[in-house]
């Protein structure tokens, strides 16, 4: 194909993509007053993948971040569009200036509770998504809220407590972007960040103890993302995801 004939295409999936993302929303792809039109704000998330550039018009600029992983495929596409990537500073792994979304069902509520006392303790910053009693209530709705504030970019990392932990783990791994882990000890809370980089941390609140969640949320909170051989899987579990949001 041309070079011609790849700008035209790229110019009419930029236009479509304006489009659709003026009608509903969203992240990083619709330039703000007065910005470079053609910077793209990616630099939120860890792991670029080719789906997420196929609407970047040729020539134009990428914002990732210093420690971002990008895809071979992505390498590919940035190469063939001439692409720039310009760089954001890596965040802080272990910095106290992160916000957290945190959420809980009727059955995490009272664990949720102290955790926000502990958060206070540890010097980090939350946001609470609910709920605001120990009425029953459903924890995908509050784990959705949680996992989409992650994905957005609203929050850096999120927590969530239900009764088991498991639920919530599941509900919020259906949100693209979202790498939620049920940690229940020390050893899962730091194999989780180092290897598989998490953002999403889910608790039983009827499964451990108050101590236990503190250790837990400490290490968790503290350990950064692993080096490149770990991030080279993650770019693979991302890559999978990637397959069926197509």
């Amino acid at each position: 194909m041309s070079d011609n004939k790849i700008r035209e295409r790229d110019n009419i999936r930029r236009l479509v993509s304006e489009a659709i993302q003026n009608q509903i929303g969203g992240a990083g792809t619709v330039p703000q007053a007065g910005a470079d039109t053609n910077l793209v704000d990616e630099s939120a998330r860890d792991v670029i993948a080719e789906a997420d550039l196929v609407n970047l018009p040729y020539g134009s600029r990428l914002l990732v971040r210093e420690d971002a992983i990008i895809t071979p495929a992505a390498l590919d596409l940035i190469k063939s569009r001439q692409i720039e990537i310009r760089h954001r500073l890596r965040r802080s792994a272990a910095g106290k200036n992160k916000l957290v979304a945190i959420g809980s069902d009727h059955g995490g509520f009272e664990m949720k509770e102290s955790l926000k006392d502990f958060l206070d303790d540890l010097g980090y910053s939350y946001r609470d998504f609910g709920t605001s009693s120990d009425e029953a209530v459903d924890y995908p709705d509050f784990a959705h809220a949680v996992a989409k504030a992650v994905a957005d970019g609203v929050c850096e990392l999120g927590i969530i407590v239900d009764g088991a932990g498991i639920g919530s783990c599941m509900t919020a791994n259906k949100v693209p972007g979202v790498r939620a882990a049920m940690c229940y000890d020390e050893a899962t809370a730091k194999n989780s960040r180092e290897h598989n980089y998490a953002n999403v941390l889910t608790l039983g609140g009827r499964m451990i103890s108050g101590d236990m969640m503190r250790k837990v949320v400490k290490i968790w909170l503290a350990t950064p993302e692993g080096e490149e051989r770990h991030g080279r899987r993650v770019a693979k579990i991302m890559a999978v995801e990637k397959q069926y949001l197509r």
